[in-house]
């Protein structure tokens, strides 16, 4: 797969908090947040789903993502956008990789990305959530190209 470790600055996204199994939420969350678009005449300057638990330790039914929009700092939550809040990714080192999905099958690449970092000499995996911004329309294209995001730090020998 190979990644690059990069210093990202923060983002400020607006969007959706969801609890529940990700296959599920995901999903349901950006259609959700394409109409809330949609209907508000909003442009995103990216999409990006926010991932905050490990689900080899927490049960799909409480595992909390983002479905969001990321937004200049001056943005405010247009007035009937029930449910929609703005909060920030922190900024920091993270490894980075791009692939393209093929039949929602998001989680295999995540799990390969995992796996490679897992093996790095030099990084390791630090506290905070991980992220992935979608470069194009999937639902369209019929393949997603995300560059997925998670946080590291210098490996302790």
């Amino acid at each position: 797969m190979g990644y690059n470790v990069k210093q990202l600055a923060k983002r400020r996204i607006a969007g959706f908090h969801l609890v529940g199994p990700w296959d599920v939420k995901v999903k349901q969350g950006f259609e959700q947040l394409s109409m809330w678009v949609q209907s508000n005449q909003i442009q995103p300057l990216e999409w990006v789903c926010v991932y905050y638990d490990n689900p080899d330790d927490v049960p799909p039914e409480k595992l909390r993502c983002d479905v969001a929009i990321t937004v200049d700092s001056a943005f405010q939550i247009p007035a009937n956008s029930e449910g929609v809040l703005t909060t920030e990714i922190p900024g920091g080192q993270y490894a980075v990789a791009m692939a393209r999905v093929y039949n929602e099958e998001f989680e295999a690449c995540w799990d390969l990305f995992f796996d490679e970092l897992l093996s790095d000499q030099s990084s390791q995996i630090a506290a905070g959530p991980c992220f992935e911004v979608y470069h194009n329309d999937g639902q369209s294209d019929g393949y997603w190209e995300i560059e997925m995001h998670i946080p590291v730090e210098p490996k302790v020998l």
